[in-house]
C-alpha cells in the first residue's frame, strides 16, 4: 500500500485507512444511502444475465430477420463442435458468425470502456460532466484518422489498419502533449489538466475542419462517418487489440476502487488517508487515456456512453466504486449493444451512425437525470 510522506508530516508511517463504507461517501457527496451492498450486488448479477440475453436477442436484428432459436443452435454449434445444429454451415449462420456476432462483442468491449473510463475520470476530476474525450485525446485521433484519409495509400497500409493506426498516433500524440502541459514539479493539477485538455481539443478540433475543408467529397463522407461513430466489422487485428485493452482497462480501474473512492472525498481527505495522490492521478491519468485513444481509433466518436451511464448507475447502486465500476462496465456495453442493433436495423439495409442513435438515446436520458431530484447532490454540487 503507498504511503504518503508530507515535510509536516513527523510520522515516518502512516497506513491507509480501512475501506470506506457507503456512509462515508454518501455523508462527504451530501447526499442519502440509496443503495445497499445486497440490492447494488443484484443489480450487478442482473445486468449481466441482461448483456447475455441482450446479445442473443440483438443478434436476430439486421438487413434480414433470423430467428432466435436459429442464432442459439448456430453459436452452440460454432462453441461446441460436437452439437451438430441443421444448417450449421448456411448463409443464416455465416452473418451470425462472420458479422453480427464479431460486432455485437466489439460493440460491448468498446461501450463497457467507453463508461468505466467515464466513471473513473469523473472521480478523479471531481466532475460529473466529465467523459472519456475530456482529456483530449479523442480529438487527437479525429486528426490523425483525417489525415490517414487524406491519403489513400495509408487508408489501404498496414492490412486495412492505416486509419487505425494514424488515429492511435494521434491519440498518443495528444497523450503526450496534454501530460507536459499539465505536469510540474508539483505534481498534476486537476484543473490545469482539464485545461490542457480542453487546449489540445480545441487546436486539434481547428486543424481537422481546416483538413475537411480541402478534402474531396468522397473523402469528406468517410471524415463524417468516422466522426460519428462507426462499429463496422473490424479486422482480427483491430478486434484482438480493442478486447484485451477493454478486459485490461475494466480489470485495472476496478482495482483502483479504493484509491478512486478516497479521490471522492477530496485531495487533502485522501492525503489523510494515506493515499499517494499524485502518482495515483498520474496512474489512472495515463491508463485512462491510452485506452480511450485506442478504443477511439477503432470506433470513431461514440459520445454520451461515458457521461450518461455512470450517472444513471449513481442513481441505483450509489458512489462506492468498488460496486459502481463493474456495474457501469456491463451496463456501457449492454447499452451500446442496444445501440448498435438499432443503429443497423431502423433504416436497414442502410444504417445509421452509431454516435448519432446513442445521443439520441442518452440526450434526452441525460436531460433527465440532471432534472431529478438529487442532480444536485452529485460530488457535494
Amino acid at each position: 500500500m503507498n504511503v504518503v510522506t508530507t515535510p509536516s508530516d513527523h510520522a515516518t508511517d502512516r497506513p491507509m485507512a480501512p475501506p470506506l463504507g457507503e456512509q462515508d461517501l454518501a455523508a462527504a457527496n451530501q447526499e442519502p444511502v440509496i443503495s445497499s451492498p445486497y440490492r447494488a450486488w443484484i443489480t450487478i448479477g442482473s445486468l449481466a444475465l441482461c448483456t447475455v440475453l441482450g446479445f442473443l436477442l440483438c443478434l436476430q436484428f439486421g438487413a434480414e430477420a433470423i430467428p432466435f432459436a436459429k442464432s442459439v443452435q448456430v453459436l452452440l454449434a460454432a462453441w461446441f463442435p460436437t452439437h451438430q445444429g441443421e444448417g450449421q454451415f448456411d448463409a443464416e449462420a455465416a452473418i451470425l458468425l462472420h458479422l453480427r456476432a464479431p460486432r455485437l462483442l466489439l460493440a460491448f468491449c468498446v461501450g463497457s470502456t467507453l463508461a468505466i473510463v467515464g466513471a473513473t475520470l469523473q472521480a478523479l476530476v471531481r466532475n460529473p460532466l466529465a467523459d472519456p474525450y475530456v482529456l483530449g485525446v479523442s480529438s487527437g485521433a479525429t486528426l490523425g484518422a483525417t489525415l490517414a484519409m487524406t491519403s489513400d495509400w495509408l487508408t489501404t497500409a498496414l492490412d486495412g489498419t492505416g486509419i487505425s493506426a494514424a488515429a492511435l498516433a494521434g491519440a498518443v500524440m495528444s497523450i503526450i502533449v496534454v501530460y507536459r502541459l499539465s505536469s510540474s514539479g508539483s505534481g498534476l493539477p486537476v484543473q490545469t489538466l482539464l485545461l490542457a485538455g480542453v487546449i489540445v481539443n480545441a487546436i486539434c478540433s481547428a486543424l481537422t475542419m481546416f483538413l475537411t475543408s480541402l478534402l474531396s467529397p468522397d473523402h469528406l463522407s468517410r471524415v463524417m462517418a468516422w466522426l460519428m461513430g462507426s462499429l463496422h466489422p473490424a479486422g482480427s487485428l483491430q478486434m484482438g487489440l480493442t478486447i484485451l485493452v477493454g478486459l485490461f482497462g475494466t480489470v485495472v480501474l476496478t482495482l483502483h476502487a479504493e484509491p478512486l473512492n478516497c479521490l471522492l472525498l477530496g485531495e487533502e481527505t485522501a492525503q489523510s488517508l494515506g493515499l499517494d495522490i499524485e502518482r495515483t492521478k498520474r496512474r489512472l491519468f495515463v491508463l485512462t487515456a491510452v485506452v480511450t485513444g485506442i478504443v477511439v481509433a477503432v470506433s470513431g466518436m461514440i459520445g454520451f456512453v461515458g457521461m450518461m451511464i455512470p450517472h444513471a448507475l449513481r442513481f441505483i447502486i450509489g458512489p462506492d466504486h468498488r460496486r459502481l465500476l463493474p456495474a457501469t462496465a456491463l451496463a456501457g456495453g449492454l447499452f451500446l449493444m442496444i445501440a448498435d442493433t438499432i443503429a443497423r436495423t431502423v433504416i436497414a439495409p442502410s444504417e445509421l451512425p452509431v454516435g448519432v442513435v446513442t445521443a439520441l438515446i442518452g440526450g434526452p436520458i441525460f436531460v433527465w437525470l440532471l432534472l431529478s431530484a438529487h442532480h444536485e447532490h452529485f460530488f457535494g454540487r
